[in-house]
């Protein structure tokens, strides 16, 4: 189906190829993984087979890549529309309509297809995403995740031969991961449709891979193969994979259920440990009385009014929605406070009801001293800062170091410290990368440096961990550690339940607009089937929450596993 033959991709300006000395071939009716760290060239793969690279991004394509039998090199991405439907990182740069059920329609109506056929393919894809209650509300007004079920559907629509998705469930709550996923398996079991997927998530989708393509050292030649074979040395892994390295389980189990099985002598050897936290815990700044069952006793006001925030029986109406209703959350400074939930249960809403891009249709919200609705931009910023799902809206300017230069002014800050940060999470960009031609993990390692670059005394962030790999989402703990090891309060909504257990003292459940759960981090994840993380999984009923926890015990004990 998918021909590469001696392909290399090289970037003007940039010393050596980006992706060197492919040449494989992917069977038809298959899904295959790319793995790797950021930067190896996976999302540049990706577009040589739909024709994006090298008619759109520029750059040298040498070699051959056929798709059904099309040159990718003679066929630009509209004469490959309709056997190659795409999904990049970024799902409004996809749309072309205003409304979830037209941009289903779109691809369609642009193969010409008929209005009977358009019909019933809309109807089965709205189905097959759980779109169907959206199926007439505005684009603009769905949530992230929303918006990637969107942009996938309206690929699936035309039924191509072939879907290259790039980060596809990056922005997806676990359950609505599940169910995109249990649709790519019936396109690729039922429908012998050929996927290439490009996911960090690896914890999400490794089990679904019937192969696996490694991309190494930048340059280096992709290899193509097993995927617990590859898992054995690939450089980046899920927790599954780490544990069973640790282990020493051979094959490596790819799956919860598997790593189970084996996990019996684990489970023994732990037996008598205390699962340690690495995230150092958060003393309660006083009693005070609840405003329901659901909610957590309110903190003493005169913290929150100093560094953190305070949300008393908030309300938020988006247009005809209400996106927010009776929440109360207070947070005290040092704490990270992890916001989780269904895509559309309003994480977002509430972030940006807290750092004052929306207004509060009822309820009181404070932070630090400070109304965020009716502060100054100016002042508010001494206050709190928002990293937002959608890094692009904070950068502006034409290179790195300029980015990092106005963040250094609009701060006060000494001259290159958002250049250090940016270091910091990011080794190896150059000053004078232009901010579109990173990819997005590292456009959001950029919106966060330039927001840290202030020092707000509470910091947001809207799924911070979309587009990292393993080793820069560690490093983003890293920073985040130290941030509430000095005082700055955290709150992120994220979907990423591992990054919520190894970092978050508190985790905050949202569903439809309402708290429905708030405690702490080992108290709400190892009682939730969906927000659990995957050590949690296979050690329970024994409450720990990730591999390091367990390393340390093992550590503690002079344990060998291997």
């Amino acid at each position: 189906m998918i021909r590469f033959e001696d392909v290399s991709v090289t970037y003007e300006g940039v010393p050596g190829p980006t992706v060197r000395g492919v040449d494989l071939t992917v069977p038809e009716g298959e899904l295959v993984l790319l793995v790797g760290p950021s930067g190896v060239g996976k999302s540049t793969l990706l577009g040589t087979v739909s024709g994006l690279v090298p008619h759109f991004t520029g750059g040298t394509l040498r070699g051959r890549v056929t798709v059904a039998g099309r040159d990718t090199r003679t066929h630009k991405p509209r004469e490959l529309a309709d056997v190659v439907g795409t999904v990049g990182q970024d799902p409004l740069a996809h749309f072309v309509t205003d409304t979830v059920e037209d941009e289903l329609a779109y691809g369609m109506e642009s193969l010409g297809l008929a209005p009977d056929v358009m019909r019933r393919r809309v109807e089965e894809t709205l189905d097959l995403l759980g779109l169907a209650e959206l199926r007439d509300r505005p684009i603009a007004t769905l949530s992230g995740g929303q918006q990637q079920r969107v942009a996938i559907g309206s690929v699936l629509t035309p039924h191509p031969q072939v879907l290259v998705l790039d980060e596809p469930t990056s922005a997806l709550d676990p359950a609505a991961a599940e169910e995109v996923l249990a649709v790519l398996q019936r396109l690729v079991h039922d429908l012998g449709t050929t996927v290439l997927m490009a996911e960090h998530r690896l914890e999400r989708v490794v089990q679904y891979a019937d192969q696996v393509l490694l991309l190494g050292a930048p340059g280096e030649a992709p290899v193509l193969g097993d995927p617990a074979a590859l898992m054995a040395r690939s450089p980046v892994f899920p927790p599954v994979v780490a544990l069973g390295r640790l282990a020493g389980w051979s094959p490596l189990p790819l799956t919860v259920r598997d790593a189970r099985r084996r996990a019996g002598a684990l489970r023994e050897r732990l037996a008598d440990a205390v699962p340690a936290r690495e995230t150092a815990s958060v003393p309660p700044a006083g009693p005070a009385p609840t405003a329901g069952r659901w909610s957590r006793p309110r903190r003493d006001r005169t913290q929150e009014e100093t560094r953190g925030a305070l949300v008393e029986r908030l309300a938020v109406r988006r247009g005809r929605v209400e996106a927010l209703r009776r929440v109360d959350l207070a947070v005290t400074p040092g704490e990270t406070v992890a916001l989780m939930g269904r895509n559309g249960a309003g994480k977002s809403t509430l972030l940006s009801t807290l750092v004052g891009l929306l207004e509060p249709t009822s309820g009181t919200v404070r932070v630090g001293g400070a109304v965020p609705h009716r502060t100054s931009p100016h002042q508010l910023i001494r206050h709190v800062g928002l990293v937002p799902q959608e890094p692009r809206d904070l950068l502006y300017a034409d290179t790195v170091a300029a980015e990092c230069a106005a963040a250094d002014r609009d701060a006060g800050a000494a001259d290159g410290a958002c250049r250090a940060l940016v270091s910091e999470l990011l080794p190896g960009i150059a000053d004078d990368t232009h901010p579109r031609d990173l990819s997005e993990g590292q456009r959001l390692a950029l919106a966060l440096a330039i927001v840290l670059t202030a020092r707000p005394p509470l910091l947001l962030l809207d799924e911070p961990t979309r587009g990292l790999d393993y080793a820069a989402k560690a490093r983003l703990v890293t920073v985040l550690r130290g941030l509430a090891a000095e005082g700055h309060a955290l709150v992120l909504a994220t979907h990423d339940v591992e990054l919520a257990a190894e970092i978050a003292h508190r985790v905050v459940i949202l569903a439809d607009g309402e708290v429905v759960a708030d405690g702490p981090t080992e108290q709400i994840v190892v009682s939730s089937p969906s927000f659990a993380p995957q050590v949690t999984k296979i050690l329970a009923p024994q409450e720990w929450l990730t591999v390091a926890q367990v390393r340390r015990a093992l550590d503690a004990a002079g344990e060998d596993l291997a």
